[in-house]
């Protein structure tokens, strides 16, 4: 059962001021030079507040607004898990399934994992796969690797901890739970997902798989930020293609679609109740997996409850119950919080390097639910993570500064291709007179090999891409080749040291 509190903090609300709110999101912007955000706020079941802030794109004059695009990133997991959830309603599926009644392909590392792993287990973060296991599969976009891969992949990606026996967030789980509502459904996870929660939702705006980008229109694009200014990613062209890992992060949706589908949580009308029904709701709400507790949960919010729900995050704030998500991919973020008995919430929208940025006004806005009498502000909030100690936020990176080009001559024993059995294969071959990390098939994955004092790292072609030591093992030791962050406070997607390759040939 999810946690209830029905508490004075709930209870003291304060009237949302729409003038407040623009305070908050403007000082944001202002704050972390953001190129656009989209900010909306529930109170009592009712949207008071929808408004957007800045660019889709920096430089173009298109203003964001209630109906620009954003990906929402892993707030799509709660859709994805709606799904599911509508077919356990249908009676086509049960939440104790095993998950190879339904994908017989299915495998995880441990035989007995494999035929005991229900449908319910693949959304609650409890598999023993390591924190964000296999996300090299995922990201960076593009690559080559399918879904299938992934379902492959898993056998080989070797537990960190026992099955059920503790929380690491992973992703490559979501899309397998995808593809168990399309083995289910009998059509794609994209179309489960239009016709099961975009549809009768009428989330109009939201999309998933691929998108004619002139027929949409609104769309903000992702940005990074480089000497002092927000640089957007660079389009392909007139088509958004459709990514592997949809059913873990890959749906756009505007701001107005994002409040209509939390509306639909907090106050959800008689449709809405035949949409999904109260005991799915009931199940969506259940907490499964418990979670670790920040020092920071506990000093800001009081917490003492955290748990990991069907796509949902629990927690107490103040002594109210809170349901949220967070979203964060290549250079976009969300976040979704829902205050069930006050019947409130908000969503903020973001299309720039945001981190801090979304701690903050998620920070701010609960206070104004939670804790109103405090008068939480994006400033007071800023310099409480400035004043706590540098190895508690950001990176730790060593200074690899010194680096110079790793040569052919020097690493001549090393150079060949080497195969990761669920990353598949990458060359560290010559090029002139240095040499190249290439991978086969994430070919954003390749650049320069650097020396370091007495250590190699990838110096990747890209932006925005976490750098890898690599440490090549004495001939005849396995593996032949590991990887490993440069920052160990480096996006966990970023898996490095979960790869361990294997000689297999010589450079062509």
């Amino acid at each position: 059962m999810g946690l209830s509190c029905a508490s004075g903090a709930a209870a003291e609300v304060a009237e949302t001021s729409p003038a407040r709110i623009d305070e908050i999101a403007r000082a944001t912007v202002d704050r972390y030079q953001l190129p656009g955000l989209a900010i909306g706020v529930i109170e009592d079941g009712e949207v008071v507040f929808a408004r957007g802030y800045g660019e889709t794109v920096a430089g173009s004059g298109d203003a964001v607004d209630p109906d620009s695009l954003f990906k929402i990133a892993s707030n799509t997991k709660a859709m994805t898990a709606s799904v599911l959830a509508r077919l356990v309603d249908a009676g086509k599926l049960r939440w104790d399934d095993p998950v190879v009644k339904h994908l017989p392909q299915f495998r995880m590392h441990d035989p007995w994992v494999t035929q005991h792993m229900t449908v319910a287990d693949l959304l609650v973060h409890n598999s023993g796969l390591p924190e964000g296991g296999g996300d090299l599969m995922l990201w960076p976009e593009p690559n080559h690797f399918d879904r299938a891969d992934i379902i492959n992949g898993l056998a080989h990606i070797k537990p960190a901890y026992g099955f059920r026996a503790g929380y690491a967030y992973d992703n490559l789980l979501y899309v397998v739970a995808g593809e168990v509502a399309a083995a289910v459904g009998g059509v794609s996870y994209e179309e489960m997902v239009r016709r099961e929660v975009f549809q009768p939702l009428g989330l109009d705006r939201c999309r998933v798989g691929e998108i004619d980008r002139k027929a949409v229109d609104n769309i903000a694009r992702s940005h990074r930020r480089e000497d002092g200014r927000n640089v957007p990613a660079a389009i392909d062209g007139d088509t958004i293609p459709a990514i592997t890992s949809a059913a873990a992060g890959g749906i756009r949706c505007s701001l107005d679609d994002m409040l209509a589908w939390a509306k639909n949580w907090l106050d959800p009308t008689a449709p809405q109740l035949q949409w999904l029904s109260a005991q799915q709701r009931e199940a969506m709400w259940a907490a499964r997996t418990p979670m670790p507790i920040s020092q920071r949960s506990r000093e800001w919010n009081n917490t003492h409850y955290y748990a990991y729900a069907f796509g949902f995050r629990l927690a107490d704030v103040d002594g109210a119950w809170t349901v949220s998500h967070t979203g964060t991919l290549s250079g976009m973020y969300s976040v979704m919080t829902l205050l069930p008995d006050s019947r409130s919430g908000f969503v903020v929208l973001m299309n720039g390097e945001a981190g801090e940025a979304r701690t903050v006004i998620n920070q701010v806005l609960l206070k104004h639910f939670t804790a109103p009498r405090e008068n939480a502000t994006v400033a007071a909030y800023a310099a409480r993570i400035a004043s706590q100690p540098a190895s508690s936020e950001g990176s730790s990176a060593p200074d690899t500064s010194a680096r110079k080009p790793a040569t052919a001559a020097a690493l001549a024993g090393h150079l060949g291709r080497y195969t990761d059995p669920w990353f598949g294969e990458i060359s560290v071959c010559r090029d002139g007179g240095g040499v190249r990390f290439t991978s086969a098939k994430s070919p954003r994955l390749r650049g320069r090999i650097m020396t370091v004092d007495d250590r190699l790292l990838v110096d990747w072609d890209g932006h925005g891409l976490d750098e890898a030591w690599l440490d090549f093992a004495t001939p005849g030791a396995s593996p032949a080749l590991a990887m490993a962050k440069v920052d160990p406070n480096a996006d966990f997607s970023s898996d490095y040291e979960d790869l361990a390759f294997e000689r297999t040939g010589n450079c062509e």
